[in-house]
């Protein structure tokens, strides 16, 4: 006969074991490296079938642990991607254990939003560099700025949003000075406050105007880019930690008698990366159009412009090249291929711009193309322009043969 308390104690025994499993529910993740050349980089799997594999519904807290058992950051992205920082050696594989649980707080190294303050811009940064595009307000103004700007830094920290804390709440005071006929007193006080210099940080001296900047798309008629102007649309759909991304709608516009032309982007930059990937398609054409992607010349340095099979590189001089004295390295990579990479230079030329380096491929109507822009300081972690075309060749190399990502029974 089985006694009542051995039943008891079976049933408790099984649950605890149960509860245990569930406890013990786990996902290997395994990052290889197929190339000869160390890797750091933000790599993505499905979250849903890490759910899945833990048997948890989408959404619960979960737990990243490295080799060492160190917990490390993780992001779930809008398109359901989970994302890890993961470095791996040559030839190497890292490997990463998945679990049910709550999260530590990790720092945000990847960040933007909107700045209806100033102008309705979009800016946004990582630990390397920061960008921005320009918004409905400041095409209401008429001021001609179409393509990506390029904000420096020597700081791994968030600093745009300080950057416009400090220089728009200064502005009054320094517009009273004005005012009071004190112009030095005022010109003090813009020195010491405007993002347009630096104050050990890093600053915004990158010259756009009309024109793509450092790194945005534009239809052509001929040899004329047809450049749209501010976004007139916008969602922020990832905002850290790992990884920050936007969607743009930029205006209407007449390409060749067809009317109602929409351009979309979509860009996204990760932590560590001197690139931002960007992900351009057109509504409403009726036939192939020839798209450039590239950066603008300017005027004051024609030398540093490197073209290469699927790259396009400059050196660019900044707004005061004698007062400055340093190099914003600025590039467009094209994994996905373009039929050639050239010079259009500007006749005549008009606010220091003489030209763009570009890379132009046929468009077909409907589809998408992704390709990346990105930069890089002289005073920070890029010290020269080989240097720039080094780490531009091991992105482009690194994209074409991306880590290999695989989840383990």
């Amino acid at each position: 006969m089985i006694k009542k308390g051995f039943i008891v104690s079976t049933l408790a025994l099984l649950t605890l074991s149960a509860t245990a499993q569930q406890k013990e529910a786990r996902v290997s993740l395994t990052v290889s490296n197929p190339e000869r050349i160390q890797r750091q980089e933000v790599v993505g799997t499905d979250a849903m079938e890490i759910y899945r594999r833990l048997g948890v519904k989408a959404g619960t807290g979960l737990v990243v642990k490295n080799a060492l058992g160190q917990e490390v950051a993780y992001q779930i992205t809008y398109d359901g991607q989970l994302l890890i920082d993961a470095a791996v050696r040559p030839m190497g594989k890292a490997v990463f254990t998945i679990t049910t649980g709550n999260p530590s707080e990790f720092e945000t190294v990847v960040s933007g939003r909107q700045y209806p303050e100033r102008v309705d811009d979009i800016a946004w940064e990582n630990d390397r560099t920061a960008y921005r595009i320009y918004g409905p307000a400041l095409q209401r103004n008429k001021e001609r700025a179409f393509g990506v700007d390029v904000w420096v830094k020597n700081t791994p920290e968030l600093e745009v949003e300080k950057r416009y804390q400090t220089e728009l709440s200064n502005h009054p005071v320094i517009e009273q000075l004005k005012a009071e006929g004190k112009a030095d007193e005022a010109l003090l006080a813009e020195q010491l406050t405007t993002y347009h210099y630096d104050h050990g940080r890093g600053l915004d001296c990158y010259k756009v105007g009309p024109s793509l900047g450092g790194g945005a798309p534009a239809l052509m008629d001929g040899e004329r880019l047809i450049m749209p102007y501010c976004y007139s649309d916008y969602q922020i759909c990832d905002n850290g930690p790992l990884r920050f991304t936007v969607s743009v709608t930029y205006n209407p516009a007449t390409i060749r008698g067809q009317e109602g032309v929409v351009e979309h982007r979509i860009i996204s930059l990760d932590k560590g990366q001197n690139y931002n990937r960007c992900t351009v398609w057109y509504d409403g054409l009726q036939q192939t159009e020839r798209l450039a992607m590239g950066v603008v010349l300017h005027e004051e340095e024609l030398d540093d412009v490197y073209l290469g099979e699927n790259m396009v590189l400059y050196a660019d001089p900044t707004d005061n090249p004698a007062g400055q004295n340093f190099q914003i390295y600025v590039g467009a990579l094209f994994p996905e291929g373009v039929s050639e990479t050239r010079r259009l230079l500007d006749t005549p030329r008009q606010n220091g711009i003489a030209g763009h380096a570009v890379g132009i491929t046929d468009y077909q109507p409907g589809t998408h193309y992704t390709y990346y822009f990105g930069s890089a300081w002289s005073k920070n972690d890029v010290r020269t322009f080989d240097e720039w075309k080094l780490r531009s060749e091991q992105t482009l190399r690194a994209l074409v043969q991306p880590l290999v990502v695989t989840l383990n029974p």
